[in-house]
C-alpha cells in the first residue's frame, strides 16, 4: 500500500501520522515537506494551485488499495474533488484512522465510528498540523495546467491561526453578545499561549471570524492538550471536531448545556465575569 500526500503547504504532520506503507508527497508549489519516503514537486509558475489539477492527476499514480490524503485547505478541497472524480475514488468523510486497506470514519457528527475496508483507491481530506523537520529533496515534474486568470483577490487582514497544530485553543460561541467582546477570549488565549477558534454561527451567521477559525464537522477537527469552550452550547456539529481534546474546560452560564457532557472541568458563570478573572489570575 502507498499513501499519497497531496499538499500546497509545509504543515503535513497530521497526514504523515495517518499514513500507512510507502509515503509519497506530491507538492503543488514551493513548500518544503519532510516525513515522506519520496516527494515530487509540481511548479505552478505563479498560477493558482487549483489550475494544476491536470498535473496533479498525472503525478498521483495511485494503484488499487492506495490512499490519497489531501491537506484540507481551500486549494486542497478542489484537488481532492478532482482526484476523486478522475480516479473514480470515494471520499472517506470524517477520516479518523487509516490502516492497510482499511479506515476508521467518524459518523453522526463523531458520536460513533465506522470501520470500513477498501480494495481500490480512496481519497481523504486531513488537517494540516505542523511542518515536519528534515525536508525531503523533491523531484520536479512537469505537467499541464488549466488556463486560469485571477481577476481579483479577497484577502483577510488578520493573522491566520494554525488550529490543527495548536496545543491550546479557546473556542467562542454565541454566548458572546458583540464582536468586540471576542477580545476577552483573545486575551485568555494569549495568556495561555493558545489560539482562538469558533463555532459555525460566528463565521456564517455573524461574520465575526474567518472561515479558517471554524471548529466542527465542516471545519477543523482538533485534538489540543487544552480546549476551553466559552459560551458554546455543545451542538453535535461542533463537538465532533473537539471531542478528542485531552482536557476540556467548559465556561457557560447554562448548567444544562450539552457541552458540559464533554467537560473535564466546568465553570458555571457569566463569561463576562469569568474570563477577566481567569486572565488576571494567569498573569500572577
Amino acid at each position: 500500500m502507498t499513501t499519497w500526500i497531496v499538499t500546497t503547504e509545509a504543515e503535513v504532520s497530521a497526514a504523515i501520522e495517518m499514513a500507512v506503507g510507502e509515503t509519497v508527497g506530491v507538492i503543488v508549489g514551493d513548500a518544503q515537506i519532510g516525513g515522506v519516503d519520496r516527494a515530487v514537486r509540481i511548479e505552478t509558475g505563479g498560477a493558482p494551485a487549483e489550475a494544476m489539477v491536470p498535473a496533479v492527476l498525472e503525478a498521483v499514480q495511485a494503484k488499487p488499495g492506495d490512499a490519497i490524503l489531501v491537506v484540507n485547505n481551500a486549494a486542497g478541497r478542489v484537488l481532492a474533488g478532482a482526484l476523486s472524480a478522475a480516479k473514480n475514488a470515494p471520499v472517506l468523510r470524517g477520516l479518523r484512522e487509516l490502516g492497510d486497506a482499511a479506515a476508521v470514519l467518524g459518523r453522526y457528527g463523531g458520536i460513533t465510528h465506522e470501520h470500513v475496508e477498501f480494495d481500490d483507491v480512496v481519497v481523504g481530506l486531513v488537517s494540516s498540523g505542523e511542518a515536519v523537520e528534515l525536508s525531503v529533496e523533491a523531484e520536479t515534474v512537469s505537467g499541464s495546467a488549466y488556463d486560469i486568470t485571477v481577476t481579483s483577490e479577497d484577502i483577510g487582514v488578520g493573522a491566520q491561526a494554525n488550529l490543527p497544530a495548536a496545543t491550546r485553543i479557546v473556542g467562542v460561541g454565541r454566548g458572546f453578545m458583540n464582536e468586540e467582546d471576542l477580545e476577552l477570549a483573545r486575551d485568555l488565549a494569549k495568556a495561555i499561549g493558545g489560539e482562538v477558534g469558533c463555532t459555525r454561527p460566528l463565521v456564517e451567521g455573524h461574520g465575526w471570524m474567518d472561515r479558517d477559525s471554524y471548529l466542527g464537522v465542516s471545519g477543523y477537527t482538533v485534538a489540543p492538550e487544552v480546549y476551553i469552550p466559552v459560551g458554546i452550547s455543545g451542538q453535535i456539529h461542533h463537538t465532533a471536531g473537539i471531542d478528542e481534546s485531552e482536557t476540556i474546560v467548559v465556561i457557560n452560564n447554562d448548567e444544562t448545556a450539552t457541552i458540559f457532557d464533554f467537560a473535564d472541568y466546568a465553570i458555571v458563570g457569566n463569561l463576562y465575569e469569568v474570563l477577566p478573572k481567569m486572565v488576571e489570575a494567569l498573569k500572577k
